[in-house]
This record gives C-alpha cells, sequence and structure tokens, in this order.
C-alpha cells in the first residue's frame, strides 16, 4: 500500500516517470512506463531489474542494436482484421520497418554469448516475424516508403505509360508556353501548374480568350486565368485514366497483402507486444546510465544498507548545470536493519534533513518499480509492502482541516496500518501545534511504529523524540553534519548521535540583536543551552579530528610515494653500477692484454736489434706514445663556473646549453617556466632549469671540440642531436597494439628525458583499442601529469595529448 494517493509527486517519482516517457522511443513503450508500478514480489522485481541491468551493459558496450524505427501499428492492425479492409502504403512501411527491427532485436539476443543477456533473451522466447510475410512486404514497399514500380506485371506496365504520356504532355505544354510568352499572353516567369488534377497555363485574364482551351480556375484577384490548351486535352485524359487505373491496380495489390498479413495479426501483435517492452526496458537502461545507477543486492526482507546513495532529480539537476551550478549532491549512507529499523534524523534548518527522507523515499520507490538506484557498488536493498509519506502543509479548506489536523489524520493511519513490511516516511514530526503537546503526541506515536517493528525515517526539531530515540532499541538517532564556526550545512549524514539546531547560534549569526539573543537563552533554559553546547562542541571536535585525518593520510601517501621514489632510484643506481663495473673490468681485460702485447713486442725488437741504440730508442718512443694514449689518464680540464639559466636572466637572442651536454643553440622566446631554443634549425620546447648560459670564449671552445670530433660525432649518444630530431607528435595510426606499446614507452622515455612539456599521440578512433592501450600505459607512467582528448577541431578523440611533469 502507497499513502497517500499523490504519492508519486510528493516524492518527485512523477518527474522520473516523464524522464522515462521522454526516453522511449515509440508509443508502445510509453504504454510501458504508464503501466509502471510498485512490486512487493521478490522474483518478479529481481527480473525486472536484471532486465534493465543487462540492457545498461548492452548500452555501455556500444553494441550494434536497432534503435529506430519503434513504431506502434496496433490500430493498423485493427483495421486490418476487418475483411475487405485493406492498409495504405504508409501503413505497410511501418508495419515492414518494425518488423525488421524485431527481427533484429531477437537475432542480436540469440547470437549474443549465451552468459552476456540470459535476462532480455528470455523475453523473446514465442515471438515470431514471418520470414515471407516480410518479404511480400520488402517486394511492395521499399526502404524510402515508395511502392515499388516492380509490385506487379501490371503496375510496371501503367506507371512506364504513364512516364511516357507524361512526357509528351511537357513537350507539348511547353511548346505552347514558349508560343504564348512571345506574344505576351504569360508573364514571363510563369510555369505550368495543376488545376483539379491537369496541367493548365497560368494566362493574364485580359488574354484568356486567346488561348484556346478549357478554363480550370483563376487567380484570388482575378487578373490570372488558368487554362487547359486545346491541344493537350487528349494527352490529359490518357493521364488521367492510365492513373485511375494505376490507382485501382495499387489498391488491389494492397488489398491482397492486407489478406496475406490477417492471419499473421495475433502473432504481430505478441511481436508488437515484445517490441514496446524493449522499448520501455531501453529507457530504463538509458536513465541508469545518467543516474550512473546500478543494481544493488536485492533481498526479499524489509532492510537497507546503502552506500553512497544520491538523490536522483537532484543529481540530474547540478548536472545539468554543471558550469553554472558547481555545487554536488552530497552522498548519504543509510542502514536500516530489523536492530536498528527507525531513523531519527535532526539537525538545523537547511541543512538537508527532509531531503535526506525524500532520498530514501524515492530511491527505494524507483527500486520497486523496477529501476536501477543512483547508490555506490556493494549497496543492499531490501522490499517492503507499504510505503507511507507525511510531508509538507497538507490544509484543507474544503474538509475544514489545519495544518496539524491533516498531520495528525496522516499518523492515524500509519499507527492502524502501519507493520514490519512498512516503510514510514514522516517529514518534521510533530510540528504545527503547541511544541510541548506535540511533542508528547509525536513521541507515543514513534512508540507505537517502534512497537510494530516498523521501518522509518523521521526528521524532528523536538528534544524529547532525540532523547526517546537514545534509550530505546530499534530507533537510531542521525544528525546532518553543521560547520559551527562558519554556520554552515555540510549536507552529510552522520547515524549515531543527535543534531543540533543551532537555532541561538544561527540568531546570532544573523545579527540579531544581541539583547534579544540573551533573552532567548535565559527562556529557553540553562540545560537546553548546555546539551546544544555539548552538540556544537562535539561537532567541532568531529570536524577538527576529520581535518587531522585527511591530513595525515595526505602525509602518509607524501611520504608512501617518496618511499618509493627512493627504492626506485636506488634500484636502478644499484643496476647502472654493476653494468659499469661489468663494462670497466671487460674494457680494463681488453687493455691489460694489448698492454702485454705491447710491452712484449718491445722486447722481442731490442733482442732482435741486439741492443742497437736507436732501434732501443725507437722501440721505447713506441711504448710511450703507447702508454700516453692507451693508459694515462689525464685529470678533466677545470670548467668555469657557468651562470645557470633563469627567467629573469635570459634574453632572446643568448647563446644557451642543455645542461651537461656538449652542443649549443639560440634562445627564440622566454614563457613561464619554458624556453624555445632552436638548436640546429630546429626549434624545440624546454625548461628554463635544464639550461646554461654560454659565454664567448666557451661558444668557440664548443665549436672548436665540435670541429675535432667531427668524425666521430655519431660514435655516442648526443642529447643536443637528439632534441634536434624529436618531433612532439607521435602517430601511430594504422599499428598493432604491441607494437604500438614499444614505440610509445621508447617515446615517452625521450621525451622526458629531453623535458618536453607536452607531447601527442595519434591513434585515430577505429575500434578504440589504439587509443585504450594509449591511455592505459599513459596513466601508469609517474611522469605524466595529466590526460585528455586532443581539441575537437584538431582530431578530438581520435588523438591524446599528455601533460608531463
Amino acid at each position: 500500500m502507497i499513502l497517500p494517493q499523490n504519492f508519486e509527486q510528493k516524492i518527485g517519482f512523477a518527474q522520473l516517470r516523464e524522464m522515462l516517457e521522454s526516453m522511449c522511443l515509440s508509443a508502445l513503450g510509453r504504454q510501458f512506463v504508464a503501466k509502471m508500478v510498485f512490486q512487493t514480489k521478490h522474483d518478479q522485481l529481481h527480473k525486472l531489474l536484471l532486465q534493465t541491468d543487462e540492457f545498461r551493459f548492452l548500452l555501455h558496450s556500444g553494441a550494434d542494436f536497432p534503435s529506430q524505427h519503434y513504431h506502434d501499428v496496433n490500430p493498423q492492425l485493427v483495421r486490418a482484421s476487418l475483411p475487405g479492409a485493406y492498409l495504405d502504403v504508409a501503413a505497410f512501411f511501418a508495419v515492414k520497418m518494425s518488423l525488421r527491427t524485431i527481427r533484429q532485436a531477437l537475432t542480436f539476443f540469440t547470437q549474443a554469448a549465451e552468459d552476456l543477456y540470459p535476462t532480455l533473451r528470455l523475453l523473446g522466447i514465442g515471438v515470431q516475424v514471418d520470414r515471407n510475410l516480410l518479404a511480400a512486404l520488402d517486394k511492395v514497399v521499399d526502404d524510402e516508403g515508395l511502392v515499388r514500380d516492380d509490385a506487379s506485371p501490371l503496375l510496371r506496365q501503367l506507371r512506364q505509360e504513364l512516364i511516357t504520356r507524361q512526357g509528351l504532355l511537357r513537350k507539348q505544354i511547353a511548346g505552347i508556353l514558349r508560343h504564348a510568352k512571345n506574344e505576351g499572353w504569360i508573364p514571363g516567369d510563369a510555369e505550368p501548374t495543376i488545376r483539379g488534377g491537369r496541367l493548365v497555363l497560368p494566362v493574364v485574364a485580359e488574354h484568356k480568350r486567346r488561348v484556346k482551351g478549357l478554363i480550370h480556375d483563376e487567380s484570388a484577384s482575378g487578373q490570372t486565368v488558368y487554362i487547359e490548351p486545346e491541344a493537350v486535352f487528349e494527352l490529359n485524359n490518357d493521364i488521367k485514366d492510365l492513373e485511375n487505373a494505376y490507382q485501382r491496380e495499387l489498391i488491389r495489390i494492397l488489398t491482397a497483402l492486407t489478406d496475406q498479413l490477417r492471419p499473421h495479426i495475433p502473432d504481430l501483435r505478441k511481436a508488437y507486444q515484445y517490441l514496446g517492452l524493449i522499448d520501455f526496458i531501453r529507457a530504463k537502461a538509458r536513465l541508469a546510465l545518467r543516474l550512473e545507477a546500478t543494481l544493488p543486492i536485492l533481498h526479499p526482507r524489509p532492510q537497507m544498507l546503502w552506500k553512497q546513495v544520491r538523490h536522483p532529480l537532484l543529481y540530474l539537476t547540478f548536472l545539468g548545470h554543471a558550469k553554472d551550478d558547481p555545487r554536488e549532491v552530497v552522498p548519504l549512507d543509510i542502514e536500516l536493519t530489523p536492530e536498528q529499523r527507525i531513523l531519527l534524523i535532526s539537525g538545523p534548518n537547511a541543512g538537508g534533513k527532509s531531503v535526506s527522507m525524500k532520498t530514501v523515499g524515492l530511491v527505494q520507490y524507483m527500486l520497486q518499480c523496477g529501476l536501477l538506484i543512483p547508490a555506490g557498488e556493494g549497496s543492499e536493498a531490501g522490499m517492503f509492502d507499504d510505503i507511507f509519506l507525511d510531508i509538507g502543509d497538507e490544509q484543507s479548506l474544503e474538509n475544514d482541516l489545519s495544518t496539524y489536523s491533516s498531520h495528525l489524520l496522516s499518523m492515524k493511519q500509519f499507527v492502524t496500518l502501519a507493520g514490519k513490511r512498512s516503510l514510514v516516511l514522516i517529514d518534521e514530526f510533530g510540528t504545527g501545534t503547541e511544541p510541548a503537546l506535540g511533542g508528547a503526541i509525536a513521541e507515543a506515536v514513534l512508540e507505537q511504529l517502534n512497537r510494530a517493528r516498523s521501518f522509518g525515517v523521521i526528521t524532528t526539531h523536538y528534544t524529547n523524540l532525540k532523547n526517546y530515540a537514545e534509550r530505546t532499541p530499534g530507533i537510531v538517532n542521525g544528525a546532518m553534519r553543521y560547520d559551527p564556526e562558519q554556520l554552515q550545512p555540510l549536507y552529510r549524514l552522520e547515524i549515531g548521535k543527535p543534531g543540533s539546531s543551532f537555532a541561538i547560534e544561527i540568531a546570532r549569526k544573523i545579527g540579531l540583536p544581541k539583547q534579544l539573543v540573551e533573552r532567548a537563552t535565559q527562556l529557553v533554559g540553562k540545560d537546553k543551552i548546555r546539551y546544544d553546547r555539548l552538540l556544537e562542541g562535539l561537532e567541532k571536535e568531529k570536524s577538527d579530528l576529520e581535518a587531522r585525518t585527511a591530513e595525515a593520510a595526505k602525509a602518509e601517501r607524501r611520504l608512501k610515494k617518496a618511499a618509493q621514489e627512493y627504492q626506485d632510484l636506488k634500484k636502478y643506481l644499484d643496476d647502472t653500477t654493476l653494468e659499469v663495473l661489468r663494462k670497466a673490468k671487460q674494457d680494463a681485460k681488453l687493455l691489460l692484454k694489448d698492454t702485454n702485447q705491447q710491452i712484449e713486442a718491445t722486447i722481442q725488437e731490442i733482442r732482435l736489434g741486439q741492443a742497437d741504440k736507436d732501434r732501443t730508442k725507437e722501440a721505447r718512443g713506441k711504448l710511450d706514445t703507447f702508454v700516453r694514449e692507451k693508459l694515462q689518464i689525464e685529470p678533466p680540464k677545470p670548467k668555469a663556473t657557468r651562470e645557470l639559466a633563469e627567467a629573469g636572466t635570459l634574453k632572446v637572442g643568448d647563446k644557451v646549453a642543455l645542461i651537461g651536454q656538449e652542443g649549443y643553440g639560440e634562445l627564440m622566446s622566454v614563457k613561464g617556466k619554458t624556453a624555445e631554443v632552436s638548436f640546429g634549425g630546429m626549434k624545440t620546447i624546454v625548461k628554463i632549469t635544464q639550461l646554461e648560459k654560454l659565454t664567448r670564449s666557451e661558444i668557440r671552445e664548443r665549436e672548436k671540440e665540435a670541429v675535432r670530433r667531427a668524425p666521430a660525432q655519431y660514435a655516442g649518444f648526443s642529447t643536443t642531436d637528439k632534441m634536434s630530431s624529436f618531433s612532439p607528435t607521435l602517430d601511430l595510426r594504422g599499428e598493432r597494439a604491441e607494437d604500438a606499446l614499444t614505440k610509445i614507452t621508447t617515446y615517452v622515455d625521450d621525451a622526458v628525458m629531453l623535458g618536453v612539456p607536452e607531447i601527442k599521440i595519434l591513434h585515430g578512433r577505429g575500434n578504440g583499442v589504439l587509443r585504450q592501450v594509449v591511455r592505459d600505459y599513459l596513466h601508469r607512467t609517474r611522469q605524466v601529469a595529466s590526460v585528455a582528448d586532443e581539441h575537437a577541431d584538431r582530431g578530438g578523440d581520435g588523438a591524446t595529448v599528455a601533460v608531463l611533469k
């Protein structure tokens, strides 16, 4: 049972129903939306939710499911069921295209993997679309809604004769028109037109006697007369006869096709029932995607274990005005169990109490109507037989009811009808009359609802109800969080403690005269003030604790990141050290071998020369040369202290170099922390901190060094050369995923090493595999700060732009 009768309007479900209707593709689906009702059977509801969830997955996956020609042809089927009646061409076109859609939908589910859409596949059992009927329809009507010329041999013949006669008519009428224009009987811009199904000429009224023929009509002003020339009487008569014969043959064909359709009407009604149901489920799935809704774990017993649930209408409102209104819906965690059945929410006005209560009612109602709910993964939901709502002002002048009387009538119904499978939702419980009496009656009603083991969410300001909930099993207090310093609502629900109304503090904050605030404090009593201040202190302590916890968590994340970076650096250094030692040992071994060979050769030469002075001197000279070139390690020349580049010290035209590299370039421009440098004619963007400013003497020294090393300039790795040949755009279009991953790995490493601030990868759209590979790798790379689509004018989602740290 749902109370009151206008429950859907009060809770906001009527707006969701309207959204669903707008998302349907046909009147067939909208009929199902109108019939959507509150379900109380677990198996039936679970099936409806699975259907919606499977279709949500279908839409999210981008599968090619038919989304056109969802026509409602039930009125045409009623007409076709009458013997002797026939359907027109437009009706047969709608039947043909919608039957094709039904057949495509059935084929989609039968050909899909068995584990993908099991519930949706069951909907098609028993639905049939006769191939012969579809072929017969296609033979008469094409995909543009026009009759085919070859629908019958006679129809083709009549059509060809019509075309021939109409061609002759146009030639004759063109000759008459040309002559009349030359004589000035017809305006120069006039053309033939149709009157009464006959081709006529618009003749100036004063010359109507000069054109022999039959007058069919005249213009409203009487200045133009429409005349059928005498020379084309016979041709017009022939064309009219052919058109009549063509229409008779067409009616014969349509009548025969209707007769062929008539035996299939029972199967067609079932097929269109299926089409409407698919349209309805599709609309529910589209709404679920907009709400980011999920399928909760559904239990047959009443309960709520909702995580991060959002009010659907508020979420859609903020989503639609995201640019103008930066606010977001604050999600709620709701828990109602057999041990904690009734949630009593308190807190300041405009703090979100009513929204929280409405969220519970609306989400539970939409769930039991077969809609997925905007709750987080892992949420659990139960089922209720009744939902009772008391909200707003139901004052009635006709029945002489005050606001409080209407509330009491609702309370009477609730305590009479509510049971252990009922959900009771009450806003501002007990208000509308004297606070002491209203609070007492509200406490008595709350006691009765708890005794009936009903579930509920109730909002209130009354202290006696908060105290009753604190000491009574089955009822739990909840508070809407509030910032006691800024006196602003946080819209977060906290279960376990009552909330303060902050009435005195808000009055003081908005500037009510001080003497009035102090007098109100005296009147309310010290105990009440102490109670509210205790709640205020608890709220402040909780806010401080949450802030400190968040800061500690942030510091812990920074510490873990630093530790990981240290471990990565240590591993890199260890690996590099081992490699350097290995290479050094290998070089030393080769050098030692060469040295031994040179020494042995020198000794041998001295022996052969039998200590000849000149030969001995020459041998020793060779040995000295070998030692000087191969063994002696000259200390590095001390380099002059260079001026590190800073944004303020650099100017256009300065000669700069990458720190630690031999080449140099010319500074073209400076923008913030980056600079544009020309290396050998190639312009490159680099970070300023990676540049050093060169003096004239250093430039000359580098030029001499470059000349000396010219023959071996490609023997080793040069960052400057690499920079000059590096392109900020990588084209992966047409690559296989494995090859693309190898290329982008090398490319990003080069870009990071060279200090390039931004790169672009072209991968195209296609089926999205390359884009997924590229973005997965970029998201895993620590040196990448952000990843986004290229601007729509420069490729959109066919290219990915990555900003490097």
